[in-house]
């Protein structure tokens, strides 16, 4: 199969229709076989002035495709610079349009981070499209300089007891974890979520960290007429012709791609040494120019690197490694696989670059070299088979307007609020309620998923899943530390994607505070249905909108992301999830603050205010299998009070644990509480409100935390200075074996009880 086609024609039949157009002047060019629609082609061609090669036929193809050149979502994304204030740009080292955001931590350092998606690869080669994910975004975070030092995951599947999660599932967790573990990443956070409308189309999306000094920062850019132009790594092969750019841009059929192109393999052992050597040649400085090869594969870092460079390379693809000799020039050109990257290096320093590359027992070939030219010519045995100017290939393809529209359902869809639904009114009914939950797919132990992540390799994790966020040192002589965490609820979106994306950006935010760290910055993947369908445009503009409009409320940057569309099979679109990561800073990692209860006779208080906010929540969905009405409202402001509350305490240690209120409300925030280090908690419901609805609403700008009766005093005057709303509730008990959850008045649960069934819903699943 050749390149960005997924249509039922077969690979051999696209190869032989390239080679007979190429021959016959006359014949038409398998243009829409490889994506491209008549104006892009038309387009193309009013570009070149003539008939493009089929090398670059395939080569625009790939990189007009709706995953390399954001064509549909260009116009607004813009907003996110758009509504950046001067204050939020501060921090910023490297924003938007480079590998990954670099932002200043401190110190002298700096962290580069980003996070992207491996969706439909990993449908159709769990491992390897799981795995590879994890290595593509590594060697993002690599390529601008950085050491990386964690990983995330956040991932979504179908219905738990669906076959086809089944399948998808531990494959793309074994992915995850064995690429990550081989590499010697700790897996610090991410979710798991289960909805039907991931069904046939999971979500596996990848976030990676980087350490940096501020004069360690390096990018994509081919400067310097003469200097070298070197491919280093693993040899290009067959796989991933077609890969992540063609699955990316494309919607699944009800059985999935109806043509499956390659999913790339990777290698993570090569990848480790790619990551020692590339560090070393960055200590040496003879780099000036480095990319990664990802999607798109040699076209994407030599269009690239020349257009943000002097503007000109030419290439001789024949001295490119091969593993397989046999790949004809547009599938070499088109490769996606692993562990390669692309570096400029100055002719007198091409010795010493080799030199190292050998000492890791990594392949390097000079493959051309930087001109003053404007064009990107690449030869194969002699003969020029592209030449163009590379921006247009790079960064000057089809923008689209495409019309969104609110869907007419949508009012409809509103309208249907969760308050219609049966509510338990008793203690036992509320039990009952409690435990159901706390088993349910979204809400149970994710244990068995995350054991295969290796969470504290390089011994510089200080939180990891299931906390609040990840929390890992920079500095082991200040302590110095960042925490991350990643958040979206799609059906909050889907009722509401202003509303929805901006409770997804203040539920990762609020993460990262209940650990103790500023939040300073944010990475997005938005992840959607078909940019085709209006209503589907009409979820993301105003996704897009709310995340710009909330970031620049709270105070914090968009460095950059990812925009992963065709998430639907067939007519049926997934939830609009756009996955935000924050990340922030710790001066000292010694005072982070865990979630769990550890000690008894520590005074639990209820921070934020609680509403009837039902819609959409874990309750309706999980009992009642019920999505309308609207979320819960949003209410910055408060939650930028709250993380003030929440990052003052941990700083002045006043607090012993703090953990968010979100998903299932202050159940099961105190099932997670209770369970982290089995220590009790006597709960007392604050008085006017439905016992109901203080247990299981998912009001925003919430907090359980645990505070020593020596530091209460402090404490509450630390939340009335913020006008941050808090509520005693309670008392935290013993550690023994009849150690419970009491709600007073209502029921009592014992540990051992709760225990089990929070962590019995996935291993029984799993068992065969």
């Amino acid at each position: 199969m050749l390149l960005c086609s997924i249509t039922a024609v077969t690979a051999q039949r696209v190869i032989d229709t390239v080679s007979a157009a190429e021959k016959d002047p006359d014949a038409q060019q398998p243009w829409a076989d490889l994506g491209l629609k008549p104006d892009e082609y038309a387009q193309l061609r009013e570009i070149l002035g003539r008939r493009p090669t089929s090398s670059e036929l395939a080569m625009y193809s790939v990189m007009w495709s709706e995953h390399c050149s954001y064509k549909s979502s260009k116009v607004h994304l813009r907003q996110f610079g758009d509504t950046m204030t001067d204050a939020m740009r501060e921090r910023l080292l490297v924003g938007m349009g480079e590998n990954a955001g670099v932002v200043d931590i401190g110190d002298g350092y700096a962290v580069t981070f980003k996070v992207e998606s491996h969706n439909h690869p990993s449908y159709v080669e769990p491992y390897q499209g799981a795995a590879t994910g994890v290595g593509g975004i590594v060697r993002d975070i690599l390529s601008m300089g950085a050491r990386p030092v964690a990983v995330l995951d956040p991932l979504r599947f179908g219905p738990l007891e669906a076959d086809d999660t089944r399948r998808v599932l531990p494959g793309v967790v074994a992915g995850v974890g064995g690429y990550g573990n081989c590499l010697g990443l700790p897996n610090i956070g991410g979710e798991v979520v289960f909805d039907p409308s991931y069904a046939g189309n999971p979500l596996v999306n990848a976030l990676c960290v980087g350490l940096l000094r501020h004069d360690q920062i390096h990018l994509a850019k081919a400067s310097g007429a003469g200097n070298q132009v070197i491919v280093y790594g693993a040899k290009t092969g067959g796989d991933g012709i077609g890969g992540v750019s063609v699955l990316a841009s494309e919607t699944f059929d009800e059985t999935g791609p109806a043509k499956r192109p390659s999913v790339q393999v990777g290698d993570p052992f090569m990848e480790k040494l790619l990551i020692e050597c590339t560090l070393e040649l960055f200590a040496e400085g003879i780099i000036s120019g480095i990319q990664d090869l990802g999607g798109a594969g040699l076209s994407c870092a030599t269009s690239e690197l020349a257009s943000a460079g002097d503007g000109g390379m030419h290439i001789w693809l024949d001295r490119v490694p091969l593993r397989d000799a046999s790949l004809a020039p547009e599938e070499i050109l088109m490769s996606e696989s692993q562990e390669r990257m692309m570096a400029i290096v100055e002719p007198s320093s091409v010795e010493r670059f080799t030199q190292i590359c050998r000492t890791w027992d990594v392949d390097a070939s000079v493959i051309g070299e930087v001109t003053n030219t404007g064009r990107l010519v690449i030869e194969w045995h002699g003969e020029t088979i592209v030449d163009v100017p590379p921006g247009s290939v790079a960064h000057e393809g089809p923008v689209y307007q495409r019309p969104y529209a609110r869907p007419a359902t949508q009012d409809e869809l509103q309208a249907d609020s969760a308050d219609r639904l049966p509510r338990p009114r008793s203690g036992n009914g509320l039990r009952a309620t409690l435990l159901t939950l706390a088993a349910s797919p979204n809400l149970c132990d994710k244990s068995w998923v995350t054991d295969q992540y290796d969470r504290y390799v390089q011994g510089n994790t200080v939180l990891a899943q299931p906390e609040d966020a990840g929390v890992v040192r920079v500095d082991e002589q200040t302590g110095l530390g960042v925490a991350v965490a990643t958040d979206c609820n799609g059906r909050f979106v889907r009722l509401d994607p202003f509303a929805g994306a901006q409770l997804a950006l203040a539920e990762a935010y609020r993460n990262v505070a209940t650990s103790g760290a500023r939040p300073i910055a944010v990475t997005d993947c938005l992840n959607f249905g078909s940019p085709e369908d209006p209503a589907v445009m009409w979820q993301f503009a105003e996704a897009t909108r709310g995340l710009a409009e909330g970031c620049r409320a709270l105070g914090i940057p968009v460095t950059g992301g990812n925009v992963s569309f065709y998430n639907q099979t067939g007519d049926a679109a997934i939830l609009p999830t756009p996955v935000v990561g924050v990340l922030g800073v710790i001066d000292d990692v010694r005072r982070r603050t865990p979630l769990g209860f550890f000690a008894e006779g520590q005074h639990i208080w209820l921070l934020g205010e609680t509403r009837d906010e039902l819609s959409g929540s874990e309750w309706a969905h999980a009992l009642h299998g019920h999505l309308g009405g609207l979320p819960p409202r949003v209410d910055l402001d408060a939650d930028r009070a709250l993380a003030d509350v929440l990052i003052d305490a941990s700083r002045r240690r006043l607090v012993a644990a703090a953990h968010d209120l979100s998903d299932g409300g202050l159940a099961q925030a105190l099932v997670e509480s209770c369970l982290r280090d089995g220590v009790g908690a006597s709960i007392s419901l604050p008085s006017g409100l439905d016992p109901f609805i203080a247990l299981f609403s998912e009001s925003t700008a919430r907090a359980v935390v645990a505070v020593a009766a020596e530091h209460e005093a402090r404490f509450t005057d630390l939340c009335t200075a913020r006008g941050v709303h808090h509520a005693q509730i309670g008392v935290t008990q013993g550690r023994d074996r009849e150690a419970a959850l009491d709600v007073y008045d209502q029921f009592r649960i014992p540990l051992t009880e709760l225990r089990a069934a929070w962590s019995a819903t996935l291993p029984a699943a799993f068992a065969d």
